[in-house]
Parts: structure tokens; sequence; C-alpha cells
């Protein structure tokens, strides 16, 4: 455990400097781009030069760049994420509110595609070169081609609008009064189309890298010395081939976290799911720089977070990783 524990200590002060770049590089890319809240919301509404002015000054949008940045570094040193002009309410209560939902979306995808992504490329795998492993290939190949937007309106017309079978959008019944499980069984019935859009173009790809990795593992000389001594062929698969496919497959899962919580923007406003991809979407709308930080800051502490779980997790199934922080 000591070699975990030193691990992940060299993951989080590694973090420090990434979180800044994501912070420094987001304002400036923000600051970049044309218009700003005060311009977003008097096309909305309309406005004189004098309130124009005023709300300039109120929002702090009368300050050059770096004085701005300078302010919103001090408070994130204070844990303060700012002021959300669009929700006007803080920034770090507006996100905390939807990040819930975009985990629990999250996470119900990254299981569907990674469990039964593994299972499917165990099967491919355990014989490679067979009929189940080529048709198997070619449909994960053909999967993974689909655009998600896509895939998430099919869904949506064949069993939200013709078969009558899941609801077309939301995170629950508005109003409905349900509690407890009655409850969790209805945001699950809401959670069917976007968790399969979002997680049956990534299944394909843990597929691939599962069988890949098998086709691999099975010409080493560890396994041809197992298939020698007579070792069951079911043995093999689960003991020594898939169990030495899983590690690119582990890391694969770390890859994929942040291209997942991207794709979830595109999902979270297909189905109107009130998650942080919406909440961008939103702020992005409305030209609110600083709940717009808020998100991209929580997302790379989300991204570092579930990197630091799978660097554990690589460190568990492989003793070598980690051993050189161990040593050190």
């Amino acid at each position: 455990m000591n070699r975990i524990h030193k691990l992940v200590l060299r993951r989080l002060l590694g973090a420090i400097p990434v979180l800044a770049i994501v912070v420094i590089g987001g304002f400036l890319l923000l600051e970049a781009a044309p218009g700003d809240a005060v311009d977003a919301y008097v096309v909305s509404i309309g406005g004189d030069a004098q309130m124009i002015a005023e709300l300039r000054q109120s929002w702090g949008l009368d300050q050059s760049a770096l004085a701005r940045l300078g302010f919103y570094l001090w408070s994130l040193a204070h844990l303060d994420l700012g002021q959300s002009v669009a929700f006007s309410r803080p920034v770090l209560d507006v996100v905390m509110e939807r990040l819930p939902n975009t985990l629990l979306l999250m996470g119900s995808a990254t299981a569907l595609s990674f469990s039964l992504g593994s299972l499917l490329g165990i099967f491919a795998g355990s014989r490679p070169g067979s009929f189940h492993d080529r048709l198997l290939s070619i449909g994960s190949l053909a999967l993974y081609a689909v655009p998600g937007f896509w895939l998430g309106l099919v869904l949506t017309v064949v069993f939200a609008v013709q078969l009558r079978w899941l609801p077309v959008s939301g995170m629950e019944t508005i109003a409905s009064g349900k509690h407890g499980l009655e409850r969790g069984l209805d945001i699950a019935r809401h959670l069917v189309l976007p968790v399969a859009s979002l997680g049956f173009i990534y299944l394909a790809l843990y597929l691939r890298v599962m069988r890949a990795g098998m086709a691999e593992a099975w010409r080493m000389d560890f396994v041809l010395a197992a298939r020698a001594r007579g070792v069951p062929r079911r043995r093999i698969v689960i003991r020594h081939v898939a169990r030495n496919a899983l590690l690119p497959l582990v890391t694969m899962l770390g890859l994929q976290s942040a291209a997942m919580l991207g794709g979830s923007v595109v999902i979270e406003s297909l189905f109107s799911v009130p998650g942080l991809g919406r909440l961008a979407q939103e702020a992005v709308n409305a030209r609110d720089t600083p709940l717009l930080l808020g998100i991209i800051l929580v997302s790379a502490v989300l991204v570092i977070i579930i990197n630091l779980v799978v660097d554990c997790l690589y460190a568990v199934l492989d003793p070598r990783v980690g051993a050189s922080e161990a040593a050190a």
C-alpha cells in the first residue's frame, strides 16, 4: 500500500500545475472570444448606453483582462468560484446542483460500456478469427462510427415516439410526487435513452481494445506454456489472457473519461438532462464567463480524480506500476 500512497501523492502534486494551466488557458480563450455577458443581456432585453456602462461596472467587466484574471485567481485561492451572471447565484452552488446528474449519467454510461464491452471483448477474443469474433468486430466498428447525437435521435424515435416505452426527455417526471424506490425507478426510465446513446459508442471501443489485447496475449510465452501443460482453455482465457488484456482497457477508461464528459454536453442537450453539459451550453449562450470557468475547472478536477482512480487500479493489477515512486 505504501507504493500506491506515494503514487497518489505524486499524481496530486502533478495535478496542481495542470489545474493552473486549465484555469489560465480557459480564461484567456474566453477573453479572446467576441462579446461578453453584457452584450448577451442587452441583445435579449435591449438597453441604452448608460445602462450598459452601469452593468459593466457592476459585473466588473469595465476592468482590464489582467486585473480580472488576478482577481479570479485570488478568489480561487479562497475556494470562491465567483458569481454567476446568468443565475445571480454563486457559481459553486449552481455547479454542485447540476453535478450529481452528470455523475449519474457518466457513471451509468461508463458502467454499461466498460462491463458489457469487456464481456463481449472476452467472448470475441477467446477464439480470435472465429465467426463470432469477426461478427462482433464488424458490429463494433460500425457502432463506433455512428455519431452519438444521431444514435440518440434514432433511439428516441423508436423507443419513445413509436413504441412509447420510454420518456422522451428530462431527468424524472415533473411534479410526480414519487419518493424512494418509485422515484428511483422513474429516474432510471428517464436515463435509459441518454445512457444508451452515450455508452454504446464507448462500448464498441472497449470491445475492440479488449479483443485486440486478448489476441496479442494468446501469442505470449506464458500462455503457450499454459496450453502445453494442458491447462483448461476456460481457465487460460479468464486467469491469464483476459487479465493481461484488461490493463490497456483500464488505461483507456481513464483516457476516455474526458471524451465522455465532452460527449455528455450533446447528450444532455438532446435529452434535456439538467447536468453540467447543458449548464455549459446555457453559460455559453449567456456569455457567463465565471460560470463557464467554474464548469471547466470542476470538469478538470473530475477528470483528474477519474484518472487517479484508474492509476490506482492499474497499480493493483500490475505491481510494477508505481515501483519507481516507492523506491524514490
